[in-house]
């Protein structure tokens, strides 16, 4: 069979592998509106950056395994680094519900973070080779349009199991469903997608569409995506201040939602929302990015986060937190695809699977530095305080791109 870049001639691998990114985003889902809760009442947990801790292991281990799979799925092939994502994933709902202290939570989220950052960056990867340039913004649209849902509806249900039957073990039950269900997908029915590359990388070469180098060696990538390329970095900054204050948002959003009076089933709807917002509208967002470029969006969904997330700061009534989750989405909607769409942009096929695992690496070390900055605020300072400090290095961060970036005319 002839190989083919784009979505409609490869629409059946395509949807698998959106399916099994919704199983990678439930994995997350289903701890992120009662962990916070959990730490508290559970395992008596007073210190915001001690409940915070099982994020900074998270990030951490997820950002490395990024880097990792962006490495590695070049020389080993993608499926067997999204198959071993899954084996890492199995034991995770398990430990959750049964762990004895919160140290057992904290080592759950180690595994949890080598089966995102795997399964997660593999599947990226994956539908940038079968889309090509010209649907890039598209495929990662899809992407994480469902992973980010499915994040959404987990929490959301995760929310109502717990205030049914208890905070565990009832919850993390889906858990075990969404990791057999992804691991047995990728498996069995996921194919290998590195022979697209030799067909872009073909088309790359014969036309005055790029000048990008190839043939470069990890430590060119990596200071590349780092700091050399502005576009790059400025890709990588505004990565690790999204999911910096997505961090914030999971281990604190619970925690100042119960502090304002809000029910167990009203924590699980606000905290849903956002992500909620967030996967549904980059059907739309990542498309538009292909169209009119990605700078602005990135920018102008970095200023946008920003006001969502002083106004949660700033409201207790119900109607308001919620149009500032649906602000939240809206602006992580705008930067999320466009950023992963304009690394591959700026990077050559050859090395593109590298930089994506290197611009994830600086991305989900937000995660880390979020529970660790926020923790230690919201300790001395109070939940308010914290989570408007993160809104104005959000708005910053915007501002970084709005100056630096060199939007790719030749996209």
């Amino acid at each position: 069979m002839t190989l083919q870049l784009g979505l409609r001639p490869n629409i059946a691998q395509f949807s698998l592998l959106v399916l099994i990114n919704a199983f990678v985003g439930a994995m997350v889902g289903m701890e992120r509106s009662i962990l916070p809760l959990i730490a508290e009442q559970d395992f008596g947990l007073a210190s915001h950056s001690a409940i915070l801790s099982f994020l900074i292991s998270f990030g951490i281990v997820k950002a490395f395994s990024n880097l990792l799979a962006g490495r590695y799925s070049d020389k080993f092939g993608r499926k067997k680094l999204l198959v071993t994502g899954w084996i890492f994933g199995i034991p995770v709902p398990f430990m959750l519900m049964w762990a004895p202290s919160w140290t057992w939570v904290v080592l759950a989220n180690v595994l949890l973070g080598v089966n995102q950052g795997l399964c997660w960056s593999t599947t990226v990867i994956m539908k940038s080779d079968l889309a090509g340039a010209k649907q890039r913004g598209l495929a990662m649209g899809l992407n994480e349009f469902s992973g980010y849902l499915a994040v959404a509806l987990a929490a959301y249900f995760s929310a109502l199991i717990a205030e049914l039957y208890g905070l565990r073990p009832f919850p993390f039950y889906l858990g075990v469903g969404f990791s057999m269900m992804g691991f047995l997908l990728s498996v069995f029915l996921v194919k290998e997608t590195q022979e697209f590359i030799k067909l872009e990388s073909s088309f790359v070469t014969n036309t005055a569409h790029s000048s990008y180098q190839d043939q470069l060696t990890f430590k060119d990538v990596f200071s590349r995506t780092s700091w050399r390329d502005k576009n790059l970095f400025s890709c990588s900054q505004a990565g690790l201040v999204n999911n910096l204050n997505d961090g914030m948002a999971w281990g604190l959003f619970p925690l100042f939602f119960a502090s304002i009076g809000f029910s167990l089933h009203n924590i699980g709807f606000l905290t849903a929302i956002y992500p909620a917002t967030w996967g549904v509208t980059q059907l739309i967002t990542g498309a538009v990015s292909d169209k009119v470029g990605r700078k602005w969006m990135i920018a102008g969904g970095m200023w946008l986060q920003a006001v969502g997330i002083w106004m949660i700061a700033s409201v207790e009534d119900l109607s308001y937190q919620v149009i500032a989750g649906l602000l939240l989405g809206i602006g992580t909607a705008m930067v999320y695809p466009a950023l992963l769409a304009a690394v591959g942009d700026a990077a050559h096929p050859s090395w593109r699977a590298t930089a994506v695992g290197v611009y994830r690496l600086w991305r989900d070390l937000g995660y880390a530095l979020g529970a660790v900055l926020s923790g230690v605020i919201a300790d001395v300072l109070g939940l308010r305080s914290a989570i408007v400090v993160i809104g104005i290095l959000t708005f910053l961060s915007g501002t970084g791109v709005a100056a630096q970036f060199k939007e790719n005319k030749q996209l």
